[in-house]
């Protein structure tokens, strides 16, 4: 009846596992408790579990995205605790099966549910304001992929309460993640957790893609497009290209696990490395669909915060296009002593050392757009600075390792820990920051809290060097990852000072929860009554602090490059003479109940409780044809009201 489903698959026997279950539930509880002692469950049904959109599940997004960053930084700071104490003949406080886990979850969550989120979060609240239009090509769509995305995050979490978690890391490579070596659930949990999300990852990226080709404002063309539509349009027709090969190739190891086929088993005539292979196909472009959207925040950031144009727009266009390009010919570069032979190994090493060229490209206009500017130093300055630094260390060591022998000296060693990392966190994370300052108060309505935000940045900036500068030193030294325990003593020095990065990473962690706290508490002096609180450039900063569902009275005639500076420069904005009706999405409950039985059929797959799964896979299919077989039902929003809201909100913005 339940399948493999047991109360052996709850960890009765493990003290933290549990007491890590224990304290997720009676938080999720005491959440669930709060909302309905406060009678909020109407509010919230109808404004954001059922919201189309664009800008409400932008935010879910990115709050989906912070929820996870907390999850995934626990992972991090125990691996950081346990390698800081486990040398010699201590072993530590975790156990290797519960080590396995926890840096399998790290990686997954940190890459599929942090970033991802994130970066899809901010181009889905400000692509469709930059590019002057009312929402995404496909609303409801919308919505759907953001839930789907939630569905996974949900499975992976339950793997913490119910079963196990993946011990094969973040990429699951067989022959490990093969029935035969991994017979447990986690490995499934890894498996239809991802391919639910990487489904709403890619219903968002073909949505996305479509708004940016088709829906402009009038004379908005291509080379009117603010950077960061350029940089979501590059994210997004990777993700439109690498996600289906991602999808893929867990199918065929799905298919090796479920029904005994031999895509990946050499002994069955498959072949393991083909896994390989394929994985990184998609996940290099990955790394780009990840750093490109941060590219464009920095681009944003940096020409409002020095007070001018960006320097050398077309430059940064073609740079972005090329990054898109050339991101699909280095893959290999991940596993260069796979035994390819000389001639793959360098042409792969010299496409990775091209690659940096667009990249660099980018970093001088950044330079040159700061130079003679009037900086401004705000916080999401702050945050594209020390990018700026940090980034260009990674980049210099990814080019290292793009030489194949020294990858043969460092290959699967902390060395490459710590180059990911630099990165992810120094340019991912630190965009998403940037992201998150710059248009919070575009989206909430006030800024938040400065002298919080910059005590925030310098904990994460001070706390990333020193939590991976060191593994750059003891990865040269011969230390290994996925690494448990170690037997030479003197690494554990430099493994106590990453210790010390964690714990001032932390610091920063606090400080943002704190600043958002105080902000919130204090947000009627912070009002944004302009609606363009950064003096900024482009055409979100020309509607009202939040927008109105329906994002702009009139659509704004583009006639130049950064658009809304230009509409400033001209004089006193005025109000139109006519406001016709506009028709805006109502709500719809598609996504939210279809991600619930997409969970409903993934925890029954992960399980084999086949009659769940059947039932679980009819009603989601029978949820997304019903509502597909509705009339679209369309809210009007008549031309007084529109005229009423827009004098009301062109009033607040005469004084600035």
């Amino acid at each position: 009846m339940l399948g493999k489903l047991s109360w052996a698959a709850i960890p009765f026997d493990q003290p933290i596992p549990m007491a890590a279950s224990v304290l997720v539930c009676v938080g999720m509880l005491s959440v669930l408790g709060l909302v309905t002692w406060k009678g909020w469950w109407s509010y919230l049904w109808r404004e954001w579990l059922t919201s189309v959109d664009h800008k409400r599940i932008g935010v879910m997004y990115v709050l989906l995205a912070l929820v996870m960053l907390l999850r995934g930084f626990v992972d991090a700071i125990m691996m950081r605790t346990q390698l800081a104490i486990a040398a010699g003949a201590a072993q530590g406080y975790l156990p290797p099966e519960h080590y396995d886990q926890i840096f399998s979850a790290h990686g997954t969550i940190m890459i599929f549910f942090v970033a991802m989120p994130f970066m899809v979060g901010l181009m889905n609240f400000v692509v469709p304001l930059q590019l002057g239009v009312r929402d995404v090509a496909f609303p409801v769509l919308n919505a759907v992929s953001f839930w789907l995305t939630a569905a996974g995050a949900l499975l992976v979490n339950a793997s913490l309460v119910v079963g196990e978690f993946a011990r094969t890391g973040w990429l699951a490579y067989p022959p490990l993640s093969e029935l035969q070596f991994s017979p447990g659930v986690g490995v499934d949990y890894y498996l239809w957790a991802l391919q639910i999300s990487g489904i709403g990852t890619l219903l968002a990226g073909i949505n996305l893609v479509t708004t940016l080709l088709k829906l402009r404002a009038p004379g908005m063309g291509y080379m009117r497009m603010p950077v960061f539509c350029w940089t979501a349009l590059a994210s997004n027709l990777l993700i439109v290209a690498a996600f289906p090969i991602l999808t893929a190739t867990f199918a065929m190891l799905l298919l090796d696990r479920y029904v005994g086929m031999h895509f990946f088993t050499n002994d069955g005539g498959g072949n393991a490395m083909m896994f390989v292979n394929l994985i990184w196909a998609w996940g290099h472009p990955e790394v780009y669909i990840l750093i490109l959207p941060a590219f464009g925040i920095f681009s944003e950031v940096i020409a409002t915060f020095s007070g001018k144009a960006l320097f050398g727009y077309r430059s940064m266009v073609m740079a972005t296009m090329a990054i898109c390009v050339l991101s699909f010919t280095v893959w290999l570069h991940h596993f260069f002593t796979m035994g390819a032979g000389a001639n793959v190994n360098a042409i792969f090493g010299i496409m990775s050392m091209i690659i940096a060229v667009p990249t660099g490209v980018k970093v001088f206009n950044w330079l040159f757009t700061l130079y003679r500017g009037r900086i401004r130093f705000e916080v999401p300055l702050l945050w594209a600075l020390g990018f700026m630094i940090t980034f260009v260390i990674g980049g210099l060591t990814g080019v290292l390792l793009a030489v194949p022998p020294v990858d043969f000296v460092v290959h699967n060693s902390a060395f490459l820990v710590a180059h990911f990392h630099n990165v992810i966190i120094g340019g991912v994370l630190f965009g998403g920051m940037a992201g998150f300052y710059y248009w919070f108060p575009k989206a909430f309505g006030f800024t938040l809290d400065r002298r919080l935000g910059a005590i925030s940045f310098w904990c994460w900036l001070i706390g990333f060097y020193l939590a991976f500068m060191p593994l750059y030193a003891v990865g040269l030294l011969g230390m290994t990852r996925r690494m448990q325990h170690y037997a030479d003593v003197t690494w554990q020095p430099y493994l106590i000072v990453a210790e010390a990065g964690a714990i001032v990473i932390l610091c920063g962690i606090v400080a943002t929860i704190a600043q958002i706290v105080v902000s919130i508490r204090t947000r009627e002096r912070r009002r944004d009554r302009t609606g363009d609180p950064w003096n900024g450039r482009t055409l979100e900063w020309s509607t009202a602090s939040p927008p109105p569902a329906y994002n702009f009275a009139v659509l704004p005639r583009v006639e130049s490059l950064d658009a809304f500076w230009a509409m400033k420069q001209r004089g006193p904005i005025v109000p139109a003479q006519r406001y016709d009706p506009i028709e805006v999405p109502a709500n719809s409950p598609n996504g939210f109940v279809t991600a619930f039985f997409a969970v409903v059929t993934g925890f029954a797959l992960i399980w084999h409780i086949w009659w769940m799964a059947i039932l679980g896979l009819a009603c989601a299919a029978l949820t997304l044809l019903g509502f597909g077989w509705i009339e679209r039902v369309e809210h009007e929003v008549s031309g007084e009201k529109l005229a009423d809201a827009e004098r009301a909100r062109l009033r607040t913005m005469e004084p600035a």
